[in-house]
């Protein structure tokens, strides 16, 4: 009988911390369209993907401590989430990052002081609005849902989307590969309607948010 308590015991302890630190995201589609919604975290490698109905939403449950995670729109899909005009990963349950130009959600959870943190990224340019709010843990939510593809600049524009410089330009100018970067007409553009949101890849300052480990969130497209 002792034993058997105790097996059961160690049970419990083991689905314990999974049910405490997992984040769980709501991924709504509030366009007017049709979205195939993805995610994929590079610590652990991980994915996955879904077509979204005007409407409709889809819950996911990320493990505490992966790193790297992103949810994005993906535009001009295939009935089976192949070959998509903007965010293509190439499969419906996308295993690696999309194609730009995709607007991003991003989040890294259980990081410093078991802090999340986590940004809404214009850095591979712009498809969709996003809207990034935590339901839980009493912090600010954040926001991008100008009208960026309609006012996008000759040079960036993409069909179905906003390119961001430095995919198409490939500089370090505009990527940043050569040590510290600034601001550019180019990324003040989507700075300045969208300035909580990342716009080139060093713009860390005024885009990366926190919330404690545990939070739940929501992403809302076309907010």
């Amino acid at each position: 009988m002792a034993t058997s308590t105790s097996a059961v015991l160690c049970f419990f302890l083991f689905l314990l911390p999974l049910s405490i630190n997992a984040a769980t995201f709501q991924i709504v589609n509030s366009c007017s369209f049709t979205v195939w919604a993805a995610w994929a975290t590079t610590g652990p490698r991980a994915g996955g993907g879904n077509q979204l109905n005007p409407g409709q939403s889809w819950t996911i449950n990320i493990n505490a401590g992966a790193t790297g995670g992103r949810i994005w729109p993906r535009t001009g899909c295939s009935s089976d989430g192949r070959g998509c005009q903007t965010g293509d990963c190439g499969m419906l349950q996308c295993q690696g990052y999309g194609r730009a130009p995709n607007t991003l959600a991003e989040f890294s959870l259980n990081q410093f002081n078991n802090l999340d943190f986590f940004d809404i990224s214009n850095v591979d340019g712009y498809n969709v609005g996003i809207d990034f709010s935590p339901t839980t843990g009493g912090c600010r939510g954040i926001r991008c849902s100008a009208n960026i593809v309609g006012e996008c600049p000759a040079q960036l524009r993409a069909p179905g989307g906003c390119n961001n410089p430095c995919t198409v330009f490939g500089t370090p100018e505009y990527c940043c590969t050569n040590g510290p970067c600034g601001p550019t007409d180019f990324s003040r553009f989507f700075k300045t309607r969208c300035p909580d949101a990342y716009s080139y890849p060093q713009d860390d300052a005024t885009s990366t948010f926190t919330c404690p480990g545990g939070t739940n969130y929501r992403v809302t497209f076309c907010p």
